[in-house]
């Protein structure tokens, strides 16, 4: 109770608002302008006027043409002819408000009155323009003024000069702060399948917890470590499990909380950023997607906004090892362009280590599946084995999705738990696009969609390197009219001849068409696209032509050619010639393998149409069973036999 009432009688007094002073001044001028109103006003109508005018009881007459308004003045020594009543209250040369028909009526019953009566009320005429308007056009830009000031002094009063929501905190770095007491935690639970990298990082911990094991023999903690991968991989994520697990402060911002339109904030913002850093060390700093602010300098001299980004880049690369001392500060920081980062920030003694987060292989999917399938609700015979080798080059982040829109999904259908073929739809909603049974295909569509498809099946099927079928649909998804799904092996290394069986399985429905169809037509061309671009590759990147061999055009650097080829046109002429020679050749060898099998590709067609749907069992029981084992199915049995 003590220390509440202390609280209580330590709380700053409040102090009075603007708002009350406002209200104090509105009051003042209103009594003001009551106390002085000391002048009678009175509304007469035109014929009312009229007669009192013959009276000559005005002393005073202003008329507003535009308004057609007559405001008159009566003499002191007519008011109780005007006023019958109230006299005490009024002033000196009270008023009277008539509405005239128009100027020009009034200025006629003016001269006729004049002349028969001889009355001495003096007239003037006016434009009559609006009071309120002039007042605003006026005091306008002053009052507005008077407001922006008011406003910027109120919030530098209320903030500070630096502080949040102050007029100068422009400058400040806007780092969310992590520490003991934040809930909601990410910890290393909660990240699955990155085993290397997850070491990486908890080493990264380690060394602030207990720095003496690491420095007792010399070493020095590293300054900073680069999570590199493609999006949707966990970097972000390992960093919060950094911030769920060490206890010191986490400073968590992004590359482009350093750009702004100002000259001169993202240096200054860098600035302050260390500077907490270092009051609050032992403490570690995450910078999200630095490539948005470490992009590599004198590459476009040309645009003005680069030398504002090259100084906040040369004030970022000397607060992590300038002349000043980052002791115990750790520099942690996530991108998937590290292509693109100035070498000076890539160099040892600013980020020591790259951890490199690539996308998980089969057994990482396993856990990685086993972590999001937590919160739902699933059928017990649901196998993790199965739902990983269904999605390769999944990311973590893909296969997060997968599980809600798995969820999603047996949702609609009103069931109560999520089953193996919720998961299969949402792995093909992700794919594929959404199924669009709507589109109208005739029948002579549906059936080049068939043969084509079974085109890509026959082939993929009968080739030992090419990627075994897992489905194939013709119903539209997406932009396509037709989709067959494959099971891609997840190669370390891809020889000659396992490119060109894939080659030669993608050429199956071009070849289809023009065998069984003696026709062909545009359901091809992404077919075409991805075999030209591998045909380039292998040719110009991976030195696999009989004419130009072991040789590589490619700059993996990006920085050491500029805008010309690194090749003749000579060369450039051969290069299209092996191209064209390889691509002809998987061709005839894709019509040659569906000549032999034609029967067997027909019933698959025609089984095709009949379901629009068929699974690999379909293929095996026309086809037989393949004779080469995948490389998947390999590397299980290794990590059966050794226990895994």
């Amino acid at each position: 109770m003590e220390d509440n009432n202390q609280q209580k009688n330590n709380k700053p007094k409040g102090r009075l608002s603007i708002y009350w002073i406002y209200g104090i001044i509105l009051v003042v001028l209103m009594a003001l302008l009551w106390t002085n109103n000391t002048t009678e006003e009175k509304e007469l109508g035109w014929t009312e006027f009229q007669q009192l005018a013959r009276e000559d009881v005005f002393q005073k007459m202003e008329v507003f043409n535009k308004k057609n308004l007559l405001e008159a003045t009566v003499k002191n020594e007519m008011k109780h002819i005007v006023f019958k009543e109230n006299l005490d209250k009024l002033g000196s040369n009270p008023k009277v408000y008539v509405k005239i028909p128009s100027s020009d009526k009034f200025s006629e019953f003016y001269d006729k009155v004049k002349e028969e009566n001889a009355i001495s009320a003096h007239v003037n005429y006016k434009e009559g323009e609006d009071l309120f308007w002039n007042f605003l056009i006026t005091a306008g830009p002053f009052a507005l003024i008077i407001f922006v000031w008011l406003f910027f002094m109120r919030r530098m009063a209320g903030g500070g000069l630096g502080g949040p929501g102050g007029v100068f905190s422009v400058g400040k770095a806007k780092a969310q702060l992590f520490d003991k007491n934040t809930n909601n935690k990410v910890t290393f639970k909660d990240v699955a399948g990155l085993a290397e990298a997850k070491q990486e990082v908890e080493e990264i911990v380690s060394f602030l917890k207990n720095p003496g094991k690491y420095t007792e023999l010399g070493g020095k903690i590293p300054k900073g470590a680069l999570l590199v991968g493609p999006p949707g991989t966990g970097k972000t994520l390992l960093a919060k499990a950094v911030a769920g697990e060490a206890n010191v402060p986490f400073l968590s911002l992004s590359g482009s909380d350093f750009v702004e339109m100002f000259v001169g904030v993202g240096a200054s913002r860098v600035r302050d950023l260390f500077r907490q850093a270092k009051e609050k060390a032992p403490c570690i700093v995450f910078i999200d997607e630095i490539d948005a602010v470490g992009r590599a300098r004198g590459k476009n001299v040309n645009v003005n906004s680069n030398d504002e980004r090259e100084s906040t880049l040369n004030q970022l690369l000397t607060e992590m090892d300038g002349f000043g001392s980052n002791s115990g500060v750790i520099i942690l920081a996530a991108t998937n362009r590290a292509d693109m980062l100035d070498k000076a920030l890539l160099r040892a003694g600013r980020f020591d280590r790259q951890i490199h987060v690539e996308l998980p292989e089969l057994s990482e999917r396993k856990e990685i599946f086993g972590v999001h399938l937590r919160p739902l609700k699933i059928e017990q015979s649901l196998d993790t084995d199965f739902l990983a080798r269904q999605t390769p080059g999944f990311s973590g982040a893909d296969i997060a999705n997968v599980c809600n829109e798995a969820a999603l999904i047996a949702a609609r259908k009103g069931k109560s738990f999520v089953q193996k073929d919720d998961f299969m739809s949402a792995v093909d909603r992700i794919i594929g696009g959404l199924e669009k049974r709507s589109r109208i295909t005739t029948a002579s569509e549906r059936k080049s969609i068939a043969f084509h498809e079974a085109g890509h099946a026959s082939v993929s099927w009968l080739l030992e390197h090419a990627n075994p079928l897992v489905k194939i649909t013709i119903v539209p998804r997406g932009k396509a009219l037709g989709a067959a799904w494959y099971l891609p092996e997840e190669r370390q290394i891809t020889t000659r001849e396992q490119l060109l069986d894939e080659m030669c399985a993608t050429l199956g429905g071009r070849a289809a068409e023009e065998l069984f169809l003696n026709d062909i037509s545009t359901g091809a061309s992404n077919d075409l696209e991805r075999v030209t671009k591998q045909a380039y590759a292998m040719v110009v990147f991976f030195g696999m032509s009989d004419k130009l061999p072991n040789i590589n055009y490619y700059d993996s650097s990006g920085q050491d050619w500029g805008f010309t080829k690194p090749y003749s046109e000579e060369t450039a002429k051969l290069i299209d010639a092996e191209v064209q020679s390889m691509v002809n050749i998987q061709y005839q060898r894709a019509k040659s393998i569906l000549s032999d099998n034609a029967e067997k590709h027909n019933q698959l067609a025609k089984h095709l149409l009949e379901t629009e749907v068929i699974y690999s069992e379909d293929v095996e029981e026309i086809f037989g069973k393949r004779p080469w084992i995948s490389r998947s199915q390999e590397i299980m049995e290794l990590q059966m036999a050794n226990g895994q």
